[in-house]
């Protein structure tokens, strides 16, 4: 990793290859930006210390980024590539990294002749994407389609898998009482 004088030093040859490139000239270049043509070419040497005072100017006479001229690194990759994982008869694919706290899963569930209602510490919320979820929870059989979802206190006894078929959903898991969003107040009150 470049140290801050890294990244500084390199600023002088930057700004020289940008205006040479360009075929600008320092006095042309100190007209543009009201910065003196000794300064410039300090700055271009390494004899001057780039500032923000300097360098913005700078980046708007050359049309560039001002992380262009200070070359900044690039920021890194955001996507988040996910392994899937065989739990039971589910794939799973994790979608957050932090342990603790809310997790983020997109599974893969397929259609079960059993059905075993089961109960655990944690508040899950599922959102289905393609196929259909069947759904028991506290005794009540239900049938969700793409678009629909479901939360619930994962104390109750409860059992989902693919209704006709398997089904592909997300799913929002948090530990005891922690909610994944506030639920409106019901009509009336």
């Amino acid at each position: 990793m470049d140290t801050t004088e890294d990244v500084l030093a390199g600023v002088g040859p930057r700004l020289r290859r940008l205006r040479q490139e360009r075929d600008v000239t320092l006095a042309t270049l100190a007209e543009a930006t009201g910065i003196s043509v000794s300064t410039l070419s300090r700055l271009e040497s390494g004899k001057r210390r780039p500032s923000l005072e300097l360098l913005l100017p700078l980046a708007q006479a050359h049309q560039v980024p001002l992380d262009e001229l200070v070359g900044a690194p690039a920021v890194g990759d955001p996507r988040i590539r996910p392994r899937a994982q065989r739990r039971g008869d589910m794939i799973v694919l994790p979608l957050t990294r932090r342990p603790g706290g809310v997790q983020a899963f997109k599974m893969i569930v397929p259609e079960r002749a059993e059905t075993d209602p089961r109960t655990h510490e944690g508040y899950d919320w599922l959102y289905v994407l393609n196929g259909r979820l069947r759904l028991i929870l506290a005794g009540r059989d239900m049938v969700l389609e793409p678009g629909e979802a479901a939360e619930f206190d994962t104390r109750l006894p409860h059992w989902f898998g693919g209704a006709g078929g398997p089904v592909e959903l997300l799913s929002l898991f948090g530990p005891q009482g922690e909610r994944m969003h506030l639920r409106a107040a019901p009509r009336g009150r």
